[in-house]
């Protein structure tokens, strides 16, 4: 019946996450990425990605300097995005999305990180990265909208299903 409706099927998290270091985290545009805070800086966040086959990474932060640490291998904001990354989908799910060979749900983030490094993979360019931190800052202008069940202007992009009588 969602099918038929304007309203969007949320998947829950496989298990709950706290936000504080990895805010946003998404399966798309053929990438897994999203946004994770910096351990050093409270006013700086890194947008992380790491493509699906290829497995080429990038990480930049939210004003397109280079993260320092993501030199020829993965960073660690792209390793607190891949444990987030499987506590939000679960392990299988994202290692099907990476398209990773079968993966044990049991090992988890490593097993999908050293899967991946494993392969030696590029360093990509940061081109994703604004799209990825503009998506992120209008899911936080949410939060700030009042509690209502009143529809959303901006989110009746679905046309009517039925005559409303």
């Amino acid at each position: 019946m969602w099918e038929a409706s304007s309203t969007a099927r949320v998947i829950p998290p496989a298990r709950p996450r706290k936000l504080a270091k990895v805010p946003f985290v998404e399966l798309a545009d053929g990438r897994l990425q999203g946004v994770v805070s910096s351990g050093s800086d409270i006013g700086r966040v890194y947008v992380s990605s790491v493509a699906a086959r290829s497995y080429a990474f990038a990480c930049s932060t939210n004003n397109n300097r280079p993260c320092g640490g993501a030199r020829g291998s993965f960073c660690k904001h792209i390793g607190a995005l891949i444990t987030e990354a499987v506590l939000q989908y679960g392990a299988e799910r994202v290692a099907r999305y990476l398209r990773i060979e079968p993966v044990d749900a049991a090992d988890g983030a490593p097993a999908i990180t050293s899967a991946m490094t494993a392969t030696r993979p590029a360093q990509a360019d940061a081109t994703a990265a604004a799209p990825v931190f503009s998506r992120f800052l209008r899911h936080l202008g949410y939060l700030e909208l009042p509690a209502t069940t009143e529809p959303l202007p901006e989110m009746q992009w679905f046309p009517p299903t039925r005559a409303v009588a």
